[in-house]
């Protein structure tokens, strides 16, 4: 039974290579890629065979190790990963559940990842092949560290297929993967730039101490503990590795079990009561713009990533600068100005999000500026809610209320200047975006020169608006208070003229690009 399956599961990875030629392209050049890290890695693993500070190494290699495992663990999860050996598939043929759960096991060895992690593995048999007993020693931890990656990866596919199934929980899933990964720059930006020399090898064993005696790296930690003579601690980690195998197993067993016996998730329906936003809303034109995007902001995905990142990318900007050495008091000043930008930037290609959708627009007669103005409804209701709460905020924990009206000028002026200029550039330059529907984070269809360049030109207009505000704001932090006020007037005044005339020349280019703009919605 064991060798179909693993027949089957062969027979699904050539399948791969049955493909578009671009599709196989891409494999192959995905292939190389992994195959040639695979024996970068191994490469430097038996360098570090010749290297005599075994606790560094130890250390080393069971934070990676422990990386590791979390990998095998949170990328199924969160991306959701198609499982092609899923075992609800074979529960019409009668196997025994502990039968199928050791065949489907089996099968997971099989794969680029297995073979990846297989020759990483063997190179720390190699580092740590330093006597008799160590050497052995490595091969069993080897062993249960490829063993213990791949059945955890089986778990967590089965768990991702079964929990995973419906639309929305894996665009759920995928927004809370890209906010974790962007989270962790921070982090590495200040791995990057610590002292390792000093305080970086003090931090490092302290984090694989804790690990080696944990389920995530003990496997890691027998051979380096060995390879020092501390022998007690050894087989102690090897007992919690093979513990921890166990209980993986166990629950390999009982979750295959279940999905046996459980049918897939659907979607569940929903019954609503009204017409939500359309009935809180003025009921004209632009009112019917702005439900239907107040609509979207709450519902679609891709407005939800746009809605993450908001907040995400001033703590991206400050930790670089904050481990560079720039004081607080200039590093408070950045977050709520950044959002602003951000926000007001983030409808440059509106339009393109409503794909062949922007026919009703057109032959229901809305005119340019209802259009125009009813998508920024939402954004501005965020951008005064970000612009009164975030600055209050930042004076209050800088204790410098003379700061409040430049950031209150220079914000407005980011957020209105980015809708008043994106409310051109979205009638008059949409470019490919996501298809509703589609997964956020999937590639358009088509893309070319003009992204970039819509892309860059909205993003320096917002900044050139707000020029003269900020200049005035750096004077009154640098030369005297009394500029701030002058920032304020600059900030507001230059943002409003900016929206006022965005929102008319939009509905202008609007109102006589309407074709234009459906062929554009049906090529992309």
């Amino acid at each position: 039974m064991v060798a179909q399956f693993l027949r089957l599961k062969l027979r699904l990875l050539a399948n791969i290579f049955r493909r578009s030629t671009w599709q196989v392209v891409g494999i192959v050049l995905g292939l190389v890629y992994g195959l040639g890290l695979a024996l970068l890695l191994f490469l430097s693993l038996v360098g570090l065979r010749l290297v005599d500070d075994v606790a560094v190494i130890r250390d080393v290699l069971v934070v990676a190790g422990a990386a590791t495992v979390v990998g095998f663990i949170v990328f199924p999860l969160v991306f959701g990963t198609e499982d092609t050996m899923d075992p609800r598939r074979f529960a019409f043929f009668g196997l025994p559940d502990r039968t199928l759960a050791l065949a489907l096991a089996v099968a997971g060895l099989i794969g680029i990842p297995a073979l990846v992690l297989a020759i990483v593995l063997l190179g720390t048999v190699v580092t740590w092949s330093r006597g008799v007993a160590e050497t052995i020693l490595a091969l069993i931890s080897a062993a249960l560290a490829f063993a213990t990656c791949l059945l955890l990866a089986r778990v967590t596919t089965a768990l991702a297929s079964f929990l995973l199934s419906t639309r929305r929980a894996r665009e759920l899933m995928g927004v809370i993967g890209l906010l974790l990964i962007v989270m962790l720059s921070p982090i590495i930006v200040v791995l990057v730039t610590l002292d390792w020399a000093n305080s970086g090898l003090e931090i490092l064993g302290v984090l694989g101490d804790i690990l080696g005696w944990t389920p995530f790296g003990a496997v890691f930690a027998v051979p380096g503990d060995a390879a020092a003579g501390a022998w007690g601690p050894a087989i102690l980690e090897l007992l919690i590795a093979v513990a921890t195998l166990g209980a993986i197993w166990l629950a390999w067993q009982a979750l295959v079990a279940k999905m046996l016996v459980t049918p897939g998730r659907e979607a569940s329906a929903k019954s609503y009561r009204g017409l939500g936003w359309f009935d809180r809303m003025p009921h004209g034109a632009t009112g019917a713009v702005a439900a239907r995007s107040f609509t979207y902001w709450f519902r679609d995905a891709r407005y939800w990533v746009s809605i993450v990142m908001v907040p995400i990318v001033p703590v991206l900007v400050m930790v670089p600068l904050g481990v560079a050495g720039v004081p607080m008091q200039y590093l408070g000043l950045i977050p709520v100005p950044l959002m602003c930008l951000f926000l007001g930037w983030s409808l440059h290609n509106d339009t393109a999000y409503d794909s062949t959708a922007i026919w009703l627009h057109i032959t229901s007669g809305v005119r340019g500026n209802a259009d125009r103005l009813g998508r920024l409804v939402p954004v501005l209701v965020a951008g005064v809610l970000v612009i009164g709460l975030g600055s209050a905020v930042t004076v209050f924990v800088l204790n410098d209320w003379r700061l409040l009206p430049s950031l209150l000028g220079v914000s407005t002026a980011l957020l209105l200047a980015g809708l008043g200029v994106g409310s051109i550039t979205s009638a008059r330059f949409p470019y490919p975006a996501v298809k509703p529907g589609d997964s956020p984070f999937q590639q358009p269809q088509s893309t070319g020169g003009i992204t970039a360049l819509v892309q860059s030109l909205t993003m320096f207009a917002s900044v050139l608006v707000a020029a003269p505000a900020a200049y005035f704001a750096a004077l009154g932090i640098l030369v005297d208070p009394g500029w701030h006020a002058a920032a304020f007037a600059a900030g507001v005044g230059l943002g409003l003229l900016v929206l006022v005339v965005g929102v008319w020349f939009g509905g202008r280019v609007f109102d006589a690009r309407g074709p234009e703009m459906i062929a554009a919605a049906i090529r992309a």
